[in-house]
């Protein structure tokens, strides 16, 4: 059989630990053997980061831009325990922070549903999509470790050499302290990539921040999205039957647990960090969720929600096996494979990415599943498969 071609590359973002593993399994079971690949590679790997001195991350950012779509591979973010174990130069970035700056998009993320995995929460029918801001914050933060007693202040200076401060903290004795920003531009690219989001799947929308507490800074994100529904989307949302709904975080994440789902949820960067692992955990497992940053100029990064799975790579390390989910991995690729033959009017490209999602989820439905679904799956008596012998049993299921 003849394999599908590609017309225009796909970024590929490689990773770390037992990701990286799963990575290379998926190009060898189910993209290999039915695609001529046409990517251009790049390598995220911790060691690879470190010897480039980041600059390869960049450098995929950039392609990404210049391609229009990107899949990436879990990667680590290091601390301090990594400096020795990886015998790094500094403490490099978080690498997600880094592309996401670079391309001013939104990350949204979605759980991937199946049937004999029921949600933690009782209540919830539909998925609930993360719209996450993926710019600023504290991955784009200056920190600093303040030796002693002293002041600290907040100063601005203007293009004309004005100064304002304001006081951050008179220290007695030692501390730390963290200075983080954000620019409207991308707070407006965020609010327009939710709303369209929202009118393109027909949901309701919901944000939240603590403006109560941060009268300027999170009130500016509260005003920027009101400002820009008023103006621009009230009545596209009326004429479509959904909602804006703007709350605080606390009362938000109340109102989630009890609903029903069926809606985006969009939150500011370290907000959607770790709420889109509480959806995902709660709908299965943090294994079981797709996540996509789109640019508002058009430019895509697919990728899974959850991190590089260091406890099963260090028994991989040890020879021992392992049962490693890797169901968003692999929805990682469909996504971005999708999109790439969306952009290049490529039908074949496209249903190939329909056909490996059904694959893996039909894997699921009839029982053959990673430890950490058959812990939690309602299907009797399910068969619990290494991380080799998921994949392989996807690749069976896609050549029926």
């Amino acid at each position: 059989m003849s394999k599908i071609q590609m017309k225009t590359p796909l970024v590929e973002m490689d990773g770390d630990e037992m990701t990286r593993i799963l990575w290379q399994m998926i190009k060898d079971e189910l993209l290999n053997p039915f695609i001529e690949l046409n990517t251009e590679y790049y390598d995220l790997g911790l060691e690879h980061r470190n010897e480039t001195d980041d600059k390869v991350t960049f450098d995929s950012a950039y392609a990404t831009k210049k391609y229009g779509v990107a899949v990436k591979c879990a990667t680590i973010t290091p601390n301090a325990a990594r400096m020795p174990e990886y015998n790094l130069k500094e403490m490099w970035k978080s690498p997600n922070g880094t592309i996401r700056a670079i391309l001013d998009g939104t990350v949204f993320r979605t759980p991937i549903i199946v049937k004999g995995i029921e949600p933690c929460v009782k209540n919830w029918k539909k998925p609930i999509t993360i719209a996450r801001h993926a710019y600023g914050d504290v991955y784009k933060a200056t920190e600093m470790k303040i030796p002693g007693a002293g002041k600290a202040e907040l100063v601005y200076t203007d293009t004309d050499g004005n100064e304002s401060r304001e006081l951050i903290h008179d220290f007695t004795g030692a501390g730390i302290l963290q200075g983080m920003h954000n620019v409207n531009d991308s707070i407006e690219s965020f609010a327009k990539s939710c709303f369209n989001y929202a009118l393109d799947t027909r949901q309701d929308l919901w944000f939240a921040t603590k403006d109560t507490i941060s009268k300027k800074y999170d009130h500016t994100f509260k005003d920027i999205f009101q400002e820009i529904f008023d103006a621009e989307y009230a009545k596209k949302f009326e004429e479509a039957g959904i909602t804006y709904f703007y709350t605080l975080i606390d009362d938000a994440v109340a109102r989630v647990m009890k609903s029903e789902g069926g809606y985006i949820w969009a939150c500011k960067n370290y907000d959607g960090d770790v709420m889109s692992d509480m959806v995902s955990s709660a709908f299965g497992s943090l294994a079981m969720m797709t996540s996509v940053l789109v640019s508002p100029e058009g430019f895509f990064e697919y990728e899974a929600a959850h991190g590089t799975v260091q406890r099963h790579y260090y028994k991989h390390l040890k020879g021992e096996e392992t049962s490693t989910n890797s169901v968003a991995t692999i929805f990682a690729w469909t996504g971005a494979l999708r999109k790439r033959g969306e952009l290049d009017d490529n039908k074949e490209l496209m249903e190939f990415a329909d056909k490996l999602e059904k694959a893996t989820v039909k894997t699921i439905e009839d029982g053959k599943m990673t430890k950490d679904l058959a812990l939690i799956t309602s299907t009797p008596n399910p068969v619990v498969l290494n991380s080799e012998d998921f994949i392989k049993a996807v690749r069976a299921e896609l050549e029926i």
